[in-house]
């Protein structure tokens, strides 16, 4: 089987950039800890597997940020682009080479490298899988990238309770779609309390 790729989209955690979502219940600081938190285990389990990893990160001023050593100099970096989330997505899915392609961000702590294992096995018998999100939405999208292979991101609605919803819906109608275990996904204050409420 080709070697799976997985893309990686995050920011720098930086007051302002990352995470305004969160710091508008958990203030500016805060939310800026709990972003590198977050991005420190999202990175150290991106790198410890049997797959591509690529850092799609945004603004372009940092693709040179090492982010205290969390981004090594041996991570391929590449910008996220213009626009918005489906246009960031449609590019990230255009660049990658044909194979298991798995995208993820940086927002849901208790990835793991066996959670992307199972994606990737998940991935030899569907077309697609999912790793659902409590809000909606998704911590993991994979899917099978072939010669004919067409987003599934377009009008899709973010940020909300229908974003998986909306991506399965654009997959076609015949598609084997697998689903990994549910975890929360760190967007709001809501969910970084209930996340450890639950540590």
């Amino acid at each position: 089987m080709t070697k799976a790729t997985l893309l990686i989209y995050a920011k720098p955690p930086r007051m302002g950039l990352a995470k305004t979502r969160l710091a508008a219940g958990l203030g500016l600081t805060e939310a800026r800890r709990v972003a590198h938190f977050t991005l420190a285990r999202t990175m150290r389990t991106a790198r410890s597997g049997y797959w591509t990893p690529l850092l799609y990160t945004a603004p372009d001023s940092a693709l040179d940020d090492s982010i205290g050593g969390l981004w090594p100099a041996t991570l391929t970096r590449r910008s996220q682009g213009h626009g918005g989330l489906t246009e960031r997505l449609d590019k990230g899915l255009a660049e990658a080479r044909s194979g298991p392609v798995l995208f993820i961000g940086a927002d849901a702590p208790d990835l793991s490298p066996a959670l992307l294992r199972a994606a990737i096995r998940t991935l030899q018998t569907h077309d697609a899988v999912f790793g659902p999100a409590r809000d909606g939405g998704f911590w993991l999208f994979g899917l099978n990238k072939g010669p004919r292979t067409r987003s599934p991101f377009g009008k899709v609605r973010w940020s909300g309770p229908h974003a998986m919803e909306d991506v399965w819906g654009n997959l076609p109608p015949h598609a084997r779609v697998g689903l990994l275990p549910m975890l929360i996904d760190i967007d709001e204050a809501n969910d970084w309390h209930a996340w450890n409420a639950v540590r």
